[in-house]
């Protein structure tokens, strides 16, 4: 019985490497855990980058029936920068940009307390010379009478001929005074005239029917028809542009100006509305040439014009075959646009990053051309393509990628 006692208070141990074994097998599972996690996270972010991407667009770049493409601006045939007669301080600014103004109305106000009294002093003058004048005419009539009836005396024998000369002399005298005194009053109108032409030229008013593209006076500024006072003094109170005189001016090698004649037709297309064609004719050619770049200046005009089209805009002009009776814009062949910051450069060789399903391709392309902020290209790229704009320099084909979520 004491030996079975003994037994139960008898500790059991357990072999020394058994619980060795158990004491580690935990953390080494913990730690291959997050090697292997580490391993997915590393894989997924080289072989997935986040890109931006863009679709490339169709644009068609030539007209059927064109013998010759060439760039230019749309010009205003009349345009004028307004400005005063004289140098003066400006009191009131009656424009801002883009306001339609009529041949005659009012578009600022100049100081004209200086010319306003000059005015008023010759009023009064006038006024004066006005007045001399009537009591010279009623002296010379009081003369008159006084002449004949020394002479009615002189003949009855009761005057004598020294009374007779006296009158006619007085007579003649304020004649010639008269003349003189009416010769005062006209000079004293005209110089009245002169300050009233003065005082309207402190108005200065819109040449002609246009909207105003530019505002350059401010009131207090000091203006005048000349450079002056060290870049202090304004040349101008704004800019006035006929927008029923726009047209396009275009600088054609002269090797192509035998393609181009008087009333050819034409199809314009203007840089900001590239699907939009706009037909035209040549109105004149410039007969000179320009030594130094070898062209000659067109003039071409818009068979309609439209608010869209503005002064110093870009456009296109496709310059079509002679005797043709339709301007039919159908395309020819095509381009597609792209941003600027889709195509890359590696050497000498332009490429594009196109992504399919996911997937990045290298693309080699042409560039035909620049389009605002856009590009044209002529080949490697078809319409409808997905390309990067934004994203990894290092991407390879093969390489998989998502787009950005904004």
């Amino acid at each position: 019985m004491r030996d079975t006692a003994l037994d139960q208070l008898r500790i059991e141990r357990r072999p020394e490497n058994q619980s060795s074994a158990w004491r580690w097998l935990g953390p080494a599972i913990l730690i291959v855990i997050a090697t292997l996690a580490t391993f997915y996270f590393w894989l997924d972010s080289e072989t997935v980058a986040r890109v931006r991407t863009s679709v490339a667009r169709e644009v068609n770049t030539q007209v059927a029936g064109t013998v010759l493409n060439a760039s230019g601006y749309v010009t205003a045939r009349r345009r004028a920068t307004v400005s005063s007669k004289f140098t003066a301080r400006v009191t009131e600014v009656l424009i801002e940009e883009g306001m339609v103004v009529a041949t005659g109305q009012v578009l600022a106000r100049l100081d004209d307390s200086n010319i306003s009294a000059s005015f008023n002093l010759a009023q009064a003058q006038l006024v004066s010379a006005q007045k001399d004048l009537k009591e010279t005419e009623a002296l010379l009539s009081e003369a008159r009478i006084n002449y004949e009836r020394s002479r009615r005396l002189v003949e009855q024998g009761l005057a004598s001929e020294a009374e007779l000369d006296r009158s006619r002399a007085l007579a003649g005298s304020l004649d010639a005074r008269l003349e003189r005194k009416r010769a005062d009053v006209d000079v004293a109108a005209r110089r009245l005239d002169i300050f009233r032409q003065q005082l309207e030229d402190t108005i200065v008013r819109a040449p002609f029917a246009g909207v105003i593209v530019a505002k350059n006076a401010q009131p207090g500024e000091m203006i005048s028809p000349i450079s002056a006072g060290g870049g202090f003094t304004r040349t101008g109170i704004g800019t006035i542009v006929d927008m029923d005189s726009l047209e396009i001016e275009i600088d054609v090698n002269e090797a192509y100006i035998n393609r181009v004649s008087p009333g050819q037709k034409v199809i314009a297309t203007l840089d900001a509305w590239s699907d939009w064609k706009i037909p035209g004719h040549v109105i004149a050619i410039i007969p000179t040439a320009d030594r130094e770049r070898a062209t000659v200046e067109v003039r071409v005009g818009f068979d309609q014009l439209d608010p869209r089209i503005l002064p110093d805009m870009g456009v296109k002009v496709a310059f079509q075959e002679p005797g043709r009776a339709d301007t039919d814009p159908s395309p020819r062949s095509g381009a597609v646009l792209v941003p600027r910051n889709a195509v890359r450069n590696r050497g000498k060789h332009d490429f594009v990053l196109v992504v399919d399903d996911g997937v990045v391709e290298h693309r080699a392309v042409a560039t035909l051309g620049k389009r605002g902020s856009d590009l044209l290209l002529s080949s490697g790229l078809a319409p409808g393509e997905t390309v990067v704009i934004e994203g990894p320099a290092d991407l390879v084909d093969g390489d998989r990628v998502e787009e950005k979520q904004e």
